[in-house]
């Protein structure tokens, strides 16, 4: 399905300027989109995204726009690896084969460093191609301001608010065998996890060896407190970085971009994570985020830490045999925290330096986002990943059968940034996940880690943002 590794003050002042007008939210007249596409009407526009299942539920009304505008749509969905490497190879190249392409809020400070993402300013200034009623107000802002702007430069609207969320499982945290036994033990009652050092006991306190009794049960094989990603590579890295290390005061770059991943704070955060790892399976650093959603669909682990359109494909009967038997919450933080921090990787649609069509393809990209398309996304996916404010009050949200899903969700996105605009976050995030797994697994120590980290980072980059 997916995993994803790899400034806002000036956005926030030059976002008046830049964005479409700001109007109160209302159905959009379609007509705007016709009437702006009949210059372009009969061209055909090429779209690279990426399949999970909130693109595979917009495939569906995407032949809407090409009878609203005569603009053809080819539309190609691969996965996230392929993604990342033929879009970006098709940028870099020049050779503008794809109009379109989806690109993770990490891979927009390479890209944008490249100069092959088009700008759009000049579009969004344009009463002929930008839509007055396209409300950017309504957008969830901190994701959207974050990715879709550098400076005074707009690149992009907002398109897929990933987000990671926590989960567990309800049965066993509602056990009254259970209950009665964690508060024996702590002192204090069994919930989800609402601080990192609750989810700490919770995962010690449910990781049981074959044989012992769970909710009254014997258990036919080991059962694990928690499952992690643990992969080098995928979103392993940043899964530390914005829900320990940010959460534990620490942070990878200062404010102003100098490297500062070697403070006390980073160091508390490593111990943490690596006393995790403990509870967790054995091949913890194998596990991509497939693994992680497989692993607690198979009923394995008591919690985790995932990607919240990942719940979406597990969560529904005839598939997980857990389904409906759930909990999610907000990313734990620290104990005594008063700032929240949390993964997320919010996405957008670019249009290529290269390509023959931008107007065209400017028009499509609004379509997307228009309040009337997520509406209608939201609906027919019976719920979904919000990228507008008033998305959060649709019936298929707020009728869900699970209604901590989306509680959980919006904690999240009300903290939720970009990644940083890092022209070398690639080299930065190879290092890191790497100092991130060998923590973990225990091969370096938290202090070590946390030096090694910073050593290697002073070694790509004094200043490390764009």
């Amino acid at each position: 399905m997916k995993s994803r590794f790899w400034c806002f003050a000036a956005a926030l002042a030059a976002s008046t300027v830049l964005m479409a007008p700001l109007v109160p939210a209302q159905a959009d007249d379609t007509s705007f989109y016709a009437e702006a596409a009949k210059p372009y009407k009969g061209s055909t526009i090429r779209v690279l995204d990426e399949i999970t299942p909130l693109q595979e539920t917009l495939s569906k009304i995407v032949p809407d726009f090409e009878k609203e505008t005569g603009i053809k749509v080819e539309w190609e969905l691969l996965n996230h690896f392929e993604v990342i490497n033929k879009g970006q190879a098709d940028m870099l190249s020049g050779r503008g084969y794809y109009d379109a392409i989806m690109l993770h809020g990490f891979q927009l400070g390479p890209m944008i460093s490249a100069g092959v993402i088009r700008e759009l300013n000049d579009f969004v200034a344009d009463p002929k191609l930008a839509n007055p009623n396209l409300n950017s107000a309504d957008f969830i802002q901190n994701p959207f301001k974050t990715a879709a702007f550098v400076g005074e430069k707009q690149y992009s609207f907002i398109n897929w608010n990933y987000n990671q969320i926590y989960w567990a499982r309800a049965d066993l945290l509602n056990d009254p065998g259970e209950k009665e036994a964690f508060k024996a033990k702590y002192g204090y009652e069994l919930a989800p996890a609402a601080t990192i050092e609750q989810m700490r006991d919770i995962a010690e306190f449910f990781t049981r060896k074959k044989g012992a009794m769970l909710a009254g049960k014997p258990l036919e094989s080991d059962f694990y407190g928690i499952v992690l990603e643990g992969i080098k590579g995928g979103s392993t890295f940043p899964t530390l970085w914005n829900n320990f290390v940010k959460n534990y005061g620490g942070n990878l770059i200062d404010a102003a971009g100098k490297p500062d991943f070697d403070s006390p704070q980073t160091v508390a955060a490593l111990k943490m994570w690596h006393e995790l790892w403990t509870f967790a399976p054995p091949g913890i650093a194998e596990y991509s985020l497939v693994d992680v959603p497989t692993v607690m669909g198979n009923g394995i682990a008591a919690q985790s830490i995932a990607w919240s359109d990942f719940v979406l494909g597990i969560d529904k009967p005839g598939v997980s045999p857990l389904a409906g038997k759930f909990v999610y919450g907000p990313i734990p933080i620290k104990a005594g925290s008063t700032e929240r921090y949390a993964e997320a990787e919010p996405s957008v649609t670019v249009i290529s330096a290269a390509s023959k069509n931008p107007e065209a393809t400017f028009i499509f990209l609004q379509w997307l986002a228009d309040k009337k398309q997520q509406d209608k996304l939201i609906a027919l996916g019976s719920g979904g990943v919000p990228i507008r404010e008033s998305s959060w009050a649709l019936p298929a949200i707020t009728g869900s059968a699970n209604k901590t899903l989306y509680v959980a969700m919006k904690a999240t996105l009300d903290v939720a940034e970009a990644k940083p605009k890092m022209p070398k976050f690639y080299e930065i995030y190879d290092v890191m996940s790497g100092v991130a797994q060998e923590v973990g697994l225990g091969r370096i120590s938290p202090e070590e880690g946390a030096k090694k980290g910073q050593a290697e980072l002073l070694k790509l980059c004094t200043s490390c943002l764009l």
